[in-house]
């Protein structure tokens, strides 16, 4: 799998750092964020609704009335795209408080509050023994020390958060379901194949999308599933 050179580091913490406060500095009544067509709204210390998702967004298929589970949902724009790609059920998880209530907001803002479920959760803490038809996950890309639950949407302190993903992930996945990852250039795109392929997962470069004209910063949608038995 081919990708783009990796950004410069130091560009890519001032870059990050920028975004957090941006994050932590919007009105205590949120801020309306247009993405693909659609306005979302995110309350303080949310992650925005960025290009990172957008590989993923833009090529996720979900079968009608298919059950869907959205890992680190942030304002819950990929659980509300799955929603207008018919998914008949979608149960959406987060860490952070204020993104839960971004998620619950967005959900009936677009008239799926009865599809589509927000809870807070590390991870899978809180998904129950359901098993899903697809899973969708954009975790934070970066190994790198996070100091609080923000900077925690970028940053995986000693990639605990990606490792324990890759580690859980098939017991909530149906037999034939498909998992959509993102990531990204400036992410430990190594890492994460090794924790997928170690996992018994295959991984497939689906499509990627440039936050920038000179092409730096490059998001990545990842298609994995189960490797198939006696496959090379």
């Amino acid at each position: 799998m081919q990708t783009s050179s990796e950004p410069g580091t130091a560009k890519i913490d001032r870059w990050q750092k920028d975004r957090q406060k941006l994050f932590k500095t919007i009105p205590p009544e949120g801020k309306t964020v247009r993405y693909l067509g659609k306005s979302f709204l995110v309350y303080p210390d949310t992650f925005w609704p960025f290009t990172d998702s957008q590989p993923l967004v833009q090529n996720l298929h979900i079968p009608p009335g298919a059950s869907v589970l959205d890992v680190g949902t942030g304002s819950g724009v990929i659980a509300v795209f799955a929603c207008y790609g018919g998914a008949g059920r979608v149960l959406a998880l987060d860490i952070n408080p204020a993104a839960v209530k971004s998620a619950r907001h967005n959900a009936q803002q677009h008239g799926f509050e009865n599809v589509m479920e927000v809870r807070q959760s590390n991870l899978f803490e809180q998904a129950g023994e359901e098993q899903f038809d697809v899973i969708t996950a954009n975790l934070p890309f970066r190994n790198k020390e996070a100091h609080d639950v923000v900077a925690r949407s970028q940053w995986d302190t000693d990639f605990q958060t990606n490792t324990q993903f890759f580690r859980q992930v098939g017991n909530y996945l149906k037999p034939g379901g498909r998992i959509y990852f993102a990531h990204s250039n400036f992410g430990a795109v190594d890492e994460v194949k090794k924790l997928a392929q170690e996992a018994g997962f295959s991984v497939r470069l689906m499509a990627t999308a440039s936050a920038d004209k000179a092409e730096t910063k490059q998001f990545y949608a990842f298609l994995i599933e189960r490797a198939h038995a006696g496959a090379p």
